[in-house]
């Protein structure tokens, strides 16, 4: 594959990837009025698992060896048993807005993982676009009444920021597995994995909680974050990160937050200012900026 259509594969498998975990927090914002947040990562995560077996066996994609199985273990457990878990926990005890700012430490700390375990060459205009795209997404994401430092807020805060960091440190662990593995298999075994280090969490958060019917509506919405959040996007994430190196992939994380914002306008009646149209620029100068240097 020529290296130009390597680069525009790779970054359309991202972008997507973000796109859909953007979508995500609009789903999800309905989802937990019912479901609380490690049970429906749970749930998540047995969908999605289930899904990426089926495509793996029709694909005839190879299984793990016994030896790289701690590998595995391990990308389960950075990847879902902390920062997801961690994310959701961290939203509930903050708020959304902290969160889409906080974990947008991800793209920064991919660049120091990647330099740390990848070995990939930091260079001044990567350093740069990575805080353009940052600037971006606080211009994005408004704080009216600015940061509270009430107690709760705080320890959620933390957990965001635990959130970003280990997912940038998934994504590195990720493009080094896909050097032995294809990435269907490589999110297929992250997710099983994540499901064992979930599992125990359950029986504690649905102590004393009185379940009700639940609308039609939340099983969709729990399919779509299985299938569609879980599933596909893992496995175009891993995918785009095998087609360019990981420190200037990172910088399509943060098309999250935009689309993020884009959809609860539309669909949640959000407002969207030109604050926003403001940082989306500047995002997506961030973004053509690494691009181009990495052309």
């Amino acid at each position: 594959m020529a290296e130009g259509t390597k680069r525009i594969l790779g970054a359309s498998c991202l972008f997507l990837a973000a796109a859909i975990w953007g979508g995500m927090y609009v789903v999800s914002k309905y989802v937990l009025d019912y479901i609380p947040p490690m049970t429906l990562l749970l749930l998540r995560l047995l969908i999605g698992a289930g899904t990426l077996l089926l495509v793996m066996v029709a694909g005839r994609a190879p299984w793990v060896r016994r030896g790289d199985l701690p590998r595995m273990a391990l990308l389960g457990l950075v990847g879902f048993g902390i920062s997801l878990a961690a994310q959701f926990i961290g939203t509930r005890l903050s708020s959304a807005g902290h969160g889409a700012v906080i974990t947008s430490v991800t793209p920064a700390f991919i660049l120091v993982f990647a330099a740390v375990l990848l070995k990939e060459r930091i260079t001044w205009i990567k350093a740069a676009a990575v805080g353009i795209a940052t600037a971006g997404v606080l211009l994005v994401v408004e704080q009216s009444a600015g940061f509270s430092l009430e107690a709760r807020a705080f320890w959620g805060d933390v957990l965001l920021l635990i959130a970003g960091i280990t997912w940038a440190l998934y994504t590195v662990l990720g493009r080094l597995a896909a050097d032995r593995y294809p990435p269907v298999t490589v999110s297929t075994y992250a997710t099983l994995f994540g499901i064992l280090f979930v599992a125990p969490a359950i029986p504690v958060e649905l102590g004393g909680i009185a379940w009700q019917a639940l609308p039609p509506a939340v099983w969709w919405g729990t399919l779509y974050l299985g299938v569609v959040s879980t599933a596909l996007a893992f496995y175009l994430w891993n995918k785009g990160f095998t087609l360019m190196d990981a420190s200037t992939g990172s910088l399509f994380f943060f098309a999250q937050p935009v689309v993020g914002a884009m959809l609860g306008w539309l669909l949640l009646g959000e407002s969207l200012t030109g604050r926003f149209l403001l940082g989306t620029a500047v995002v997506i100068a961030g973004g053509v900026l690494a691009t181009r240097q990495s052309a």
